[in-house]
């Protein structure tokens, strides 16, 4: 069972990917929960304490989910049979690696609060080096590897950015056309 804050956390995620940072309002999130503003300032240290702890939580999912995907896998299996099983994940269920409404408000708050772009910074530098570390047995070195990962990461902010943005399931439909392309043999040349 969720706690009180989770549930205030939670509920932050489905109003930034509803109606953007505009939407984040103490007072519409305790009416949508049921809970009193008292609730909120038990959990939280006011409106800027809880927009930090909004920003680390999604960090937070976000990057663990990423890294316990792959670590499902497990990295040695290949950069083809990893980004098979990321491409499986990437759904509609609103809670996986692709979570475009969120990305969307997330990187349109970026460009005007500091510390929302210091998130979406560090968000994009872990996906990326995760993403790097799947390609890096295929490619002929660190830069190689981090080309290759740029591919599939660009086609997700790409895909978040675009209005409206490209649901999980097309993007996963994406992600499979360009799967054969992908080596997943440590001798097989990474198309860059």
């Amino acid at each position: 069972m969720s706690t009180a804050r989770d549930r205030w956390l939670d509920e932050g995620l489905k109003v930034l990917a509803e109606e953007g940072a505009a939407g984040i309002r103490i007072d519409r999130i305790a009416a949508r929960l049921n809970l009193s503003k008292g609730s909120f300032h038990h959990h939280f240290d006011g409106a800027d304490g809880y927009k930090k702890e909004l920003l680390a939580h999604f960090e937070r999912l976000s990057v663990e989910a990423l890294e316990n995907a792959i670590s499902e896998v497990g990295e040695s299996a290949g950069p083809r049979t990893v980004l098979a099983r990321l491409t499986k994940l990437v759904g509609s269920d609103g809670t996986g690696l692709y979570r475009p409404e969120v990305e969307t408000a997330l990187r349109a708050w970026a460009t005007w609060d500091a510390d929302v772009r210091a998130v979406q910074t560090r968000l994009d530098e872990a996906r990326l080096a995760a993403l790097q570390r799947v390609w890096r047995p295929a490619a002929a070195g660190d830069e190689e590897a981090r080309t290759a990962a740029l591919l599939p990461y660009l086609l997700a902010v790409g895909a978040t950015v675009v209005f409206p943005p490209v649901g999980p399931d097309r993007l996963r439909d994406l992600y499979e056309l360009l799967l054969p392309l992908v080596p997943d043999d440590p001798g097989e040349a990474v198309p860059v």
